[in-house]
């Protein structure tokens, strides 16, 4: 129940604000949920201003209620104020000056979810229903692995850093060289020489300093494999020999964790997901059943690529982790997307699962991790 006190002014001080508030006046925080998240008036009701006429009855059901609304700068809250005054609401006030003058004179405030920095960082992700808060939180939970620092590895790493994954582990036991930057642009000239998982490691640091990056300069096989890929949510495949390949497929069917593939070569490359913990997914080796000679699929440095494709495949990798990690959209699941630069065109194969598939068939055997004897390079 709230007190008898007279009808409240259509602008109103905070101050004043927060002695109606006390005497029991509703305040409602119109802002949306990522302005929000780094604070709100202490007790205030977060509703987003378009939603406020559909909500406004779960905090004020009787409209006698004297409600104060709050924004930004109290442009916001005036217009919500006289929105609702339209549906009934007539003891209703706009807090003057917003939440900045709120703080500014010092009043009460709760701690928002995200601190500042975040709130602002993630702006653009808070606003879409698909991602909000809960999404950016499960984006700073998750823990990724990127096997390859380089040409698929640039462009995956700086977009899943700059979307606030939490975690990356990169693995990549290669040295920075001048025809890398080309098309690996998480590297810089002054880093030639250096270990690439440490040349992406400060570029991305920079980025956005909250995101944890381990680095392993480190060539990924058989005996190491289960240490570094264990304790991750999913993988992406941004190697460039067949042979990692072949051994990250088997620990994520082995672990369960989805495989997020991409390929470049030349002008074309392709991008899918093979995710363990669905019965419906083929793995890789569904796709490529054995590996095939160097001379059947030769590394870039002997037939060139286009430097700005592997911006484009690993961008789509990125998505498709994000996506994972959200649990929303469409993974290409049992789909193979190759895109053609030259054409500009995009082409969807499907992709099943093969029932007599050498890795994940009905008569597959767990052999343990082999590392071939002659790995084959494969573009990337």
């Amino acid at each position: 129940m709230h007190r008898q006190t007279s009808p409240l002014p259509l602008e109103i001080d905070p101050v004043d604000a927060l002695a109606r508030q006390r005497d029991g006046a509703v305040l409602v925080d119109v802002r949306e949920a990522a302005e929000r998240a780094a604070g709100t008036p202490q007790d205030a009701h977060g509703i987003a201003r378009d939603e406020l006429i559909a909500r406004i009855a779960d905090v004020a059901p009787d409209r006698a209620q004297p409600l104060l609304l709050i924004c930004a700068s109290g442009r916001r809250s005036a217009l919500a104020r006289d929105a609702l005054r339209e549906h009934g609401y007539r003891d209703v006030a706009s807090v003057a000056g917003g939440y900045a003058r709120w703080r500014g004179d010092g009043l009460p405030s709760a701690a928002g979810v995200l601190d500042a920095d975040s709130a602002e960082r993630y702006a653009r992700h808070l606003v879409l229903p698909e991602v909000g808060l809960a999404g950016q939180q499960a984006l700073a939970r998750a823990r990724i692995v990127l096997v390859g620092a380089g040409g698929l590895g640039s462009p995956a790493s700086l977009y899943l850093v700059a979307a606030g994954v939490g975690h990356l582990s990169l693995i990549d036991d290669d040295r920075v060289e001048r025809s890398n930057l080309q098309r690996q642009v998480v590297h810089a000239d002054a880093r030639v020489g250096m270990a690439k998982v440490e040349s992406a490691r400060m570029t991305l640091a920079a980025l956005n300093p909250q995101v944890t990056i381990e680095a392993h300069a480190a060539r990924l096989v058989a005996a190491n494999l289960e240490a570094l890929v264990t304790g991750h949510d999913l993988v992406i495949d941004g190697a460039d020999n067949f042979a990692t390949r072949y051994l990250l497929d088997a620990a994520c069917r082995r672990l369960r964790i989805p495989l997020v593939y991409g390929a470049v070569h030349r002008f074309s490359g392709q991008v899918s997901v093979f995710d363990a913990r669905r019965d419906d997914s083929p793995c890789y080796r569904c796709l490529f059943p054995e590996p095939p000679s160097a001379a059947e699929a030769p590394n870039c440095s002997e037939a060139g690529v286009l430097g700005v494709l592997p911006g484009t495949i690993g961008l789509l990798q990125a998505t498709e982790a994000i996506k994972l990690v959200l649990g929303q959209g469409r993974p290409l699941v049992g789909r193979l997307l190759c895109y053609d630069a030259l054409a500009a065109t995009f082409r969807e194969l499907a992709l099943p699962r093969d029932p007599r598939c050498p890795g994940c068939g009905a008569e597959a055997s767990a052999a343990g991790y082999v590392d071939l004897a002659a790995p084959c390079a494969a573009p990337r």
